[in-house]
């Protein structure tokens, strides 16, 4: 039972006709993935996950035809659409095909894929959008960790893979406690089981290592022993965690020459991020309820994207609200405050390129509906303007009260102190 051959023609009802099973595309632990194709060569690929004998138990039969019946929270997750069963008693679930182009994040740490600071920020921004979408239909993941993520390496969309682990918060039993390093302390020392409070810092800790490129609880301490074996980690991540960078007490602070990754990134980011990961990984730690939730994460990952701004050696640099944090990381540079767009108490620094979104008039995180572009003047580089995306006039009014109107396509300088009407939101140009 369970074993499957490529070639092999399955029956889709939800999706109609005969589907054949192509190329291997993966395995793990449960499990093997298949690309399925259309025996008449008619629609799309698929992707089939296939148990192996050990792990088709009927409890997880009965979850993923549950799990088929709901919407996928968000298009991040290659969710299951049907399960199926093979001829000779064994079954698996079909998924969307993971598109070409997204390799896994673990990729980002070994510096096999190279990204900018705003690519990993909307990377980020996306896995605490998706996950926020997902805990409010009332599920929990169980397995948030480095090796269930793929990403754009140029948009920094996410895909999140595995769905077959996720199960009804407090209901459905499961079948996974994580993955190690990334299950909360109380699932690491048995007094709970993985649940949306679970699920949190999880993804705190995978947040921590895609902008830290470390573990947040992995310092001086570790170094203390020899073997890294199961005791180390259930004392280090379990019972006496302890964050790099507690305020209280420095006993498992980085060591400079272990860990400098965490000890060069750290500085970087803003007084309001730290602090997320300071509570998330000190009180956070102890107290699930006190835990950074996905929408404060997603708050504060857009106003980090939104403060971004470019040397000019061209390298990104982290700013607080368009403030410089010190000179560039790259090349040293001194970096002057940047012009900025400011929405009442946000700002969006104006970079070449940067695009104005319906998020920054709405606040509803739509950053692929482009309302303004920063344009550069194609004989005058240093002159920079503000082209108007939109199918309405803006009225703007001058800093020294002249008023003008700039219709579709048309394009209004930078003056710093004009003041922008855009889409029923004033906007003010700064420095």
């Amino acid at each position: 039972m369970g074993v499957l051959s490529v070639g092999t023609e399955l029956d889709l009802p939800r999706h109609g006709s005969r589907w054949r099973v192509g190329s291997l595309l993966g395995e793990g632990g449960q499990g093997a993935v298949f690309s399925l194709d259309p025996v008449d060569g008619d629609g799309p690929s698929l992707a089939l996950k296939w148990y192996r004998a050990e792990a088709a138990h009927p409890e997880q039969h009965a979850a993923l035809v549950r799990l088929a019946q709901l919407p996928a929270p968000s298009a991040a997750f290659l969710w299951p659409v049907e399960v199926v069963a093979g001829p000779d008693g064994g079954f698996g679930y079909v998924m969307p095909l993971r598109p070409d182009g997204h390799v896994p994040v673990a990729e980002l740490l070994t510096g096999r894929v190279d990204a900018p600071f705003s690519t990993v920020t909307r990377l980020c921004m996306g896995l605490a959008d998706s996950f926020l979408q997902l805990h409010a239909q009332g599920l929990c993941y169980r397995d948030i960790s480095l090796g269930n993520v793929f990403f754009d390496p140029v948009s920094g969309d996410p895909l999140v893979c595995d769905n077959d682990n996720v199960g009804i918060d407090g209901r459905d039993p499961a079948r996974v406690l994580g993955t190690s390093r990334f299950m909360a302390p109380e699932v690491v020392v048995g007094d709970a089981l993985p649940s949306t409070g679970t699920d949190l810092y999880s993804l705190s800790v995978l947040i921590f290592y895609l902008l830290m490129f470390h573990h947040p609880l992995q310092g001086r301490r570790e170094l203390d022993h020899a073997c890294f074996d199961r005791d180390v980690e259930r004392q280090l991540f379990g019972t006496e965690p302890l964050f790099v960078f507690d305020p209280d007490d420095d006993s498992n602070a980085p060591d400079p020459v272990v860990h400098g990754a965490v000890l060069q990134y750290w500085p970087l980011y803003p007084r309001y991020l730290r602090d997320d990961f300071t509570r998330a990984f000190t009180v956070g730690l102890r107290e699930p309820s006190r835990r950074v939730r996905e929408g404060v994460w997603r708050s504060h990952l857009s106003r980090l994207l939104d403060g971004i701004v470019v040397c000019a050696c061209g390298r990104e640099n982290l700013t607080d609200d368009g403030v410089p944090l010190g000179s560039c990381w790259s090349c040293g540079a001194t970096l002057p405050p940047p012009v900025r767009l400011r929405f009442g108490p946000r700002v969006l620094v104006l970079n070449a390129g940067t695009r104005v979104t319906g998020h920054h008039l709405r606040r509803d995180y739509a950053y692929d509906d482009t309302v303004a572009e920063v344009v550069v003047h194609p004989t005058r580089p240093d002159l920079w303007g503000l082209r108007n995306h939109t199918s309405a006039t803006w009225r703007v009014a001058g800093p020294d009260g002249s008023e003008q109107e700039v219709g579709p396509g048309r394009s209004i300088g930078l003056l710093p102190g004009a003041t922008l009407q855009i889409g029923g939101v004033t906007a003010t140009i700064e420095t």
